[in-house]
């Protein structure tokens, strides 16, 4: 398992210093986001020259980009930002031959109109689904044309928000390009964590053949809500975690986020003593 960290971890004015950053903490290996290059993340327009020149800077300092961010609402409720969500995913699918990115990370969206993050009653509805299936189509449809892979994450705020509904998904869309980003922080709810060896269980035993990217983040609950920290700060039992992800075979990039720069150097440590405790993990549990 390589270690990596999303790039936009690291608020600098260049790309060129963010590339710096990522390098000094001692990652070779990133989650691409287009707002470290000074464009929107999801950009109307990249320039064939510019995408060289991110390409370049990359390669001056031997990163890898496992990904590029490519999240926007896929069941919004205007039926038009999905749209425009699509013809910029496009964009974004354009230039990742350049950067040697072989998937775009995807949000499955909200009825939520103001935060794509963000539950709302309405995820569960036979609407909500129909509108992702047929986003999702369009999406394949261009990772079919530029040549990339798709990666979805369930989350509990968004519409695929389990694991079953992410199997589920795969299940009707039958698409080789459709994959998995696995983070397993996002699989609780208030009063699951008790569990979480079971939830883990069944969501490895769902998905683990089809992840092609592990995020590390963690999550505590605090006055009986969910809350997501950084990795080694939360309750996430990261033994069982990345014993799972060796079970399922899984030698793909492990990336930090949803943490400040200042806990980068504490997380990265943290993780780098849990992989070398997961191999014994292993052997008390199979």
């Amino acid at each position: 398992m390589r270690l990596g960290i999303f790039a936009k971890t690291f608020a600098r004015s260049t790309l060129a210093e963010t590339l710096d950053a990522v390098v000094a903490h001692g990652f070779d290996c990133i989650q691409f986001n287009f707002a470290c290059a000074g464009l929107p993340s999801l950009p109307e327009r990249i320039s064939p020259q510019v995408a060289r020149q991110i390409q370049a800077e990359l390669r001056q300092r031997n990163l890898s980009v496992a990904a590029v961010s490519g999240t926007f609402n896929m069941i919004h409720p205007d039926a038009q930002k999905r749209r425009d969500g699509l013809e910029r995913l496009a964009v974004i699918a354009g230039a990742c031959s350049t950067l040697g990115a072989p998937l775009i990370s995807l949000c499955t969206g909200t009825r939520n109109a103001e935060n794509m993050w963000r539950h709302h009653p309405e995820n569960d509805s036979p609407e909500a689904w129909r509108d992702l299936l047929e986003s999702l189509a369009q999406a394949l449809k261009i990772a079919e044309r530029f040549q990339t892979a798709l990666g979805i994450e369930p989350e509990t705020a968004n519409v695929v928000s389990s694991a079953a509904k992410a199997r589920r998904l795969l299940d009707e869309m039958k698409s080789p390009r459709l994959k998995i980003v696995f983070d397993a922080a996002n699989l609780f709810c208030a009063g699951d964590l008790s569990r979480q060896r079971e939830i883990l269980d069944e969501a490895f035993e769902l998905l683990g053949e089809h992840i092609a990217l592990a995020h590390a983040k963690d999550v505590r609950e605090e006055n009986g809500a969910i809350k997501h920290v950084a990795a080694g700060r939360g309750e996430l039992d990261y033994a069982c975690y990345l014993a799972k992800l060796r079970e399922a075979k899984f030698s793909g990039p492990l990336l930090l986020h949803g943490l400040s720069e200042t806990e980068v150097a504490g997380s990265l440590d943290f993780l780098r003593s849990k992989l070398s405790g997961s191999h014994r993990f292993n052997e008390l549990t199979n």
